[in-house]
């Protein structure tokens, strides 16, 4: 494991994300395995919130999904996310991602295209599409 994976890992266990990463794998009774990285994969979380294919608590990456799901640009996708939780100084990101996804909504009526956070993770690996603001989708239809 690369120095900067190890990094992550410790300041997101000394930051309380990662433990509440597991809290909540547990709770929604899913499978955790050692995944690459220093991340930890979560698969078959029962909740249906959040609305995701996968989500990042810290180094924990959670998936409704079987084993074997989280592979390629999506774990690269997500695992970006586990790096902002090291940035953001763990749950603080929570309140900052809920923020980030509200003005996403108010920009162009989606959670991801405009979610800072989402656009740093590299919107198409973690399957988001681009969308144009809402003033200039209204502007070209007026024309």
């Amino acid at each position: 494991m690369r120095r900067v994976h190890r990094v992550r890992r410790t300041l997101n266990y000394a930051n309380l994300s990662t433990p509440l990463g597991l809290l909540v794998a547990r709770l929604g009774h899913a499978r955790v395995t050692a995944g690459p990285d220093g991340l930890i994969l979560a698969y078959g979380y029962r909740f249906r919130f959040p609305i995701a294919r996968a989500f990042t608590v810290g180094n924990v990456v959670l998936t409704k999904y079987e084993e074997g799901y989280l592979t390629g640009s999506l774990l690269r996708h997500e695992g970006r996310h586990a790096s902002q939780y090291m940035l953001c100084v763990g749950l603080p990101m929570l309140l900052l991602y809920l923020v980030a996804t509200a003005a996403s909504m108010l920009i162009c009526w989606d959670r991801a295209a405009w979610n800072v956070f989402e656009r740093l993770a590299n919107l198409e690996d973690g399957n988001y599409s681009r969308k144009s603001p809402w003033w200039r989708r209204a502007r070209r239809t007026s024309r």
